[in-house]
C-alpha cells in the first residue's frame, strides 16, 4: 500500500498548482456573483477546469511521478496525460475571463489587453504553436536533454514547464482559432502532431537498446522489464494512445470543416443568406469578452 512518502508534495509543484486553483476559485466566484446570464456556461467551465486541474495535479503528484524515476513507461504516461487530457480540458474550460475576475480592475484592463498584443496573435497561431510544441517534443526526447532532466531537479522542472507550456499553446491555437477556414488548419496541424509524435514513440518502439543512460543504469523495472522493454514499452504507449488522440481529434475537426462547408453551400442558394450567416460566424470567434476588463 502506498503512503505519503510516494506522493511528490515538493513546494515547488505543489504551490503553483494550489495558487493556481486559488485563483480561479477566487475570479469563478466573482464573475459568478455578477454574472446574470450564463451561468450555465460559467459552471460548465468550472468542470472543466476542475477536470483539467486534477489531471495535471494527479500526473505531477501522485505516485505516478515516484514511478516515473524508475520507469520510462510510467514516465511517458505522465507526460502524455500532461500534455494531452490535461492541457486540452484546461484550454476547453476557456479560464482566461475568470482569472482575469481574480485581479482588481486595473491589473484586469493590463493582462487582458494582452491578448490582442501581436505577439500573442503570432505565438498562436496553429502552424507555430503546432511547431513549438514538435519542437519541444522532439527536443526534451534527445538522449542528451533527456538524460539531464532525469540527473537534474531543476532541469526536470524545466522540461515539465516546457511541455505544459507548450500543450496549452498548442491547444489553445487548436480550439480557439478554428472558425471557418480554420478547422481544416486545426485538421492539419493535429495530423501532423499525431505523425510527429507517433513517428518518435515508434522510434522508441522499435529501438533494440536503451536511449538513456539512467534508465540503463537501473536495470530491470519494478515490473521486472528490462530497459529496452520498458522503452519499448513508452514507445507503443506515444505511439498509439498518444497517436490517435492527436488523429482522433484531426477527423473531428475535419468532419466539421466539412459540415460548414456543407451548410455554407446550402446557404450560398438563397441570396443574402450567405452574408448573414459569415457574419454569424465573424461573431461567434472565441475571445475575450468586455465585460471581464471592467
Amino acid at each position: 500500500m502506498r503512503g505519503l512518502s510516494d506522493w511528490t508534495l515538493s513546494p515547488g509543484v505543489v504551490l503553483p498548482l494550489a495558487a493556481t486553483l486559488l485563483l480561479y476559485a477566487l475570479g469563478f466566484a466573482r464573475l459568478r456573483r455578477r454574472a446574470e446570464r450564463g451561468r450555465s456556461g460559467l459552471g460548465r467551465g468550472a468542470l472543466l477546469f476542475g477536470a483539467g486541474w486534477l489531471s495535471l495535479a494527479g500526473a505531477l503528484l501522485s505516485p505516478l511521478h515516484e514511478g516515473g524515476e524508475h520507469s520510462f513507461a510510467l514516465h511517458m504516461i505522465e507526460h502524455e496525460i500532461i500534455m494531452l487530457v490535461a492541457a486540452l480540458l484546461l484550454v476547453a474550460a476557456r479560464p482566461g475571463p475568470v482569472f482575469l475576475w481574480a485581479f482588481p480592475r486595473p491589473l484586469r484592463q493590463v493582462f487582458g489587453g494582452a491578448a490582442r498584443w501581436p505577439f500573442w496573435s503570432a505565438l498562436t497561431n496553429p502552424l507555430v504553436a503546432t511547431a513549438i510544441q514538435s519542437a519541444v517534443m522532439i527536443g526534451w526526447h534527445a538522449p542528451v536533454l533527456f538524460d539531464l532532466a532525469l540527473e537534474s531537479e531543476g532541469w526536470h522542472v524545466v522540461q515539465h514547464l516546457c511541455f505544459v507550456g507548450s500543450a496549452l499553446l498548442f491547444w489553445w491555437a487548436m480550439l480557439h482559432n478554428a472558425g471557418r477556414g480554420g478547422r481544416l488548419v486545426a485538421a492539419f496541424c493535429l495530423f501532423a502532431t499525431s505523425m510527429v509524435g507517433g513517428g518518435l514513440g515508434a522510434l522508441m518502439a522499435l529501438s533494440h537498446s536503451p536511449w538513456y543512460a539512467p534508465y540503463a543504469a537501473l536495470g530491470l523495472t519494478p515490473e521486472g522489464l528490462s530497459p529496452a522493454e520498458d522503452q519499448q514499452l513508452a514507445g507503443l504507449i506515444m505511439w498509439v494512445p498518444g497517436g490517435l488522440w492527436h488523429l482522433g481529434a484531426s477527423l473531428w475537426f475535419l468532419a466539421k470543416a466539412l459540415g460548414d462547408a456543407s451548410t455554407d453551400k446550402g446557404l450560398d442558394d438563397r441570396p443574402g443568406d450567405g452574408d448573414e450567416a459569415a457574419e454569424r460566424d465573424e461573431g461567434a470567434q472565441p475571445g475575450l469578452p468586455a465585460a471581464a476588463l471592467r
